[in-house]
């Protein structure tokens, strides 16, 4: 077997991206490696051993396209609708809220929210296939 441990997203501006993780997700950094072109920052809470990893390039000032290969990451939280107004409060800019059905039963309850790059994040209700 293997064990998936972490995703890894480039980002431009350290401390933004940082502050919006622990912001929206409670992610807080668990370990930074600075190397000459580059730093690596592992972001991680206490219901994950799960890591994003952020990749910051030295020298590049020019935003990441995320490309048309990039779906989105998600994360699992209790009461989506509590969490949707807390993003709102925050200045998060979340979209809207999708009850996602399929024959007649909801399979999910979500929002996107956009980090400062451009990823898309879906925020999803605890539930269901997603308990």
């Amino acid at each position: 077997m293997a064990k998936f441990v972490h995703s890894m997203i480039r980002v431009l501006d350290e401390a933004r991206s940082v502050a919006f993780y622990d912001r929206a997700f409670g992610l807080k950094v668990t370990d930074r490696i600075e190397f000459d072109d580059f730093v690596l920052i592992y972001l991680s809470n206490a219901e994950n051993a799960f890591e994003l990893e952020l990749t910051i390039n030295k020298g590049q000032t020019d935003p990441y396209d995320p490309g048309k290969g990039y779906g989105h990451a998600a994360f699992v939280v209790e009461d989506v609708d509590a969490e949707h107004a807390r993003f709102e409060a925050e200045g998060l800019s979340p979209r809207k809220l999708v009850d996602f059905q399929h024959e007649g039963r909801t399979l999910a309850r979500f929002f996107f929210v956009q980090d400062p790059d451009g990823y898309q994040i879906e925020v999803i209700g605890r539930g269901g296939r997603f308990g």
